[in-house]
């Protein structure tokens, strides 16, 4: 379809071909473009095999909405999107854009939205509006630092910001905690980058839900000083440098549902104080320093809704206690695996994805949304010794358990024969005897 078709409806004023199949063709220049070209106030072209952003664009001046993602288009982003005086939802995102034209110093646009995850931009961050909700940056190019005033630049408003999957380096600044302190901001993905240095603590206050680190060069300590009034669901360090015993005061972070602190250098004992998590869902602590019995015989707690939990490659000794499992009610459930359910964080208006990887039949496995029925216990390369309970027989539900390269020793029992749901199961490694069960 040639978009040029469209002059002559003059009463235009929205537009949707997304998703249609078309392959919408562009005019070469903004020349082309007859002053009898309707006058959008909304254009969502969305994976309609463009290769050409619309140059007509430039002097749609009542346009608000524009969405062109999922489609060839490369080059600059140019200037003029900028300007467009009431624009306030734009998305550019999964396209091959690889730099931006030099936007105006003085930037008084109404943006609310901006997409422009998963291009090619490079170089430095592009522009953030005063009056921005939702920033996304994320799965690009772009190599540079974190700018020190980004606190200052960030509306107070702002909902949504990631930069995750880029290569920015440098430390966190701490100027980034006046947005963590609003009443808005409920996302902060900085994940898969290089950054280093500390986490500042300030970064556990305020009203975020979702912050994720994952997979940078952070050191030193997880923030000790956590506040009653901590709001996150979400929280996620995992593949960094962070040392030190996991605080006792992120147990003020009551609403936690996923807890990811994985594969770092943290020692001390197992968390105990989680208990007071009572909505947690998944707690990954594996490729650690942490020692001792896994569970908590003087505080035994409930867990309800635990689903996943990854202590492998860690110090744990002692014995695998069936008071330990008794409790976990999410894995007994009887779920129906023909009809699998993804789980989105409802934040507001807008929807988070939790991301996390499992090991499954040998191989590392990212599940890209987390399945609400997914369940796994997985607490291999330890030093656990003793029996298999056989409470471990009721956990119906139970999808992948993962004992191996442990000391346990005694027969498999025969409980185990009732997890029907059961798609991988690894007890190599250890020093059980008798029979396998029918």
């Amino acid at each position: 379809m040639n978009i040029n078709a469209l002059q002559g409806f003059e009463n235009l004023t929205y537009l949707d071909l997304s998703y249609s199949g078309l392959s919408i063709i562009t005019m070469a220049s903004a020349s082309a473009a007859a002053s009898s070209f309707p006058d959008l106030y909304g254009l969502y072209l969305a994976s309609c095999r463009l290769r050409a952003l619309p140059r007509f664009l430039a002097d749609q001046s009542n346009l608000e909405y524009l969405d062109l993602s999922q489609n060839y288009i490369q080059g600059e982003i140019p200037r003029w999107i900028w300007t467009l005086e009431y624009l306030s939802f734009l998305n550019l995102s999964s396209n091959f854009f690889e730099d931006l034209e030099t936007t105006p110093h003085n930037l008084t646009s109404a943006l609310l939205v901006i997409d422009l995850h998963s291009n090619m931009l490079r170089g430095n961050m592009p522009p953030l509006t005063m009056s921005a909700m939702y920033l996304d940056f994320s799965s690009n190019n772009i190599s540079s630092v974190i700018p020190d005033d980004i606190g200052d630049n960030l509306s107070s408003s702002t909902t949504f910001f990631s930069l995750s999957k880029n290569d920015f380096h440098g430390s966190i600044p701490k100027s980034i905690c006046k947005a963590s302190y609003s009443d808005y901001l409920e996302v902060l993905d900085l994940s898969h980058n290089h950054l280093n240095g500390t986490i500042p603590d300030c970064l556990m206050m305020g009203s975020l839900k979702v912050l994720n680190l994952r997979n940078n060069q952070l050191s030193g300590n997880i923030p000790q000083d956590i506040p009653d009034k901590c709001s996150l669901q979400t929280l996620d360090m995992s593949e960094n440098l962070l040392q030190a015993p996991i605080p006792l005061s992120l147990a003020n972070c009551s609403t936690l549902e996923i807890v990811n602190i994985g594969d770092n250098q943290i020692n001390g004992t197992f968390p105990c104080h989680f208990k007071a998590m009572s909505s947690l869902r998944i707690l990954v602590l594996r490729s650690n320093k942490l020692h001792g019995e896994i569970g908590c015989p003087q505080s035994p707690g409930t867990w309800q809704n635990l689903q996943i939990i990854d202590l492998s490659s860690n110090n744990f000794g002692g014995t695998l206690a069936a008071s330990l499992v008794t409790s976990w009610e999410a894995m007994k459930a009887n779920a129906d695996f023909n009809h699998l359910q993804y789980e989105l964080l409802r934040l507001r208006n807008l929807y988070y994805q939790d991301t996390m990887s499992v090991t499954l039949k040998g191989r590392q496995l990212e599940l890209v949304k987390i399945l609400t029925i997914f369940t796994s216990i997985d607490f291999s390369g330890n030093r656990l010794e003793g029996p298999i309970p056989d409470a471990l027989g009721d956990l119906k539900a139970l999808y992948l358990l993962n004992l191996s390269h442990n000391a346990i020793s005694g027969s498999v029992p025969p409980a185990l024969g009732s997890l029907d749901q059961l798609g991988s199961s690894d007890l190599s490694g250890n020093n059980l005897n008798g029979t396998i069960p029918a």
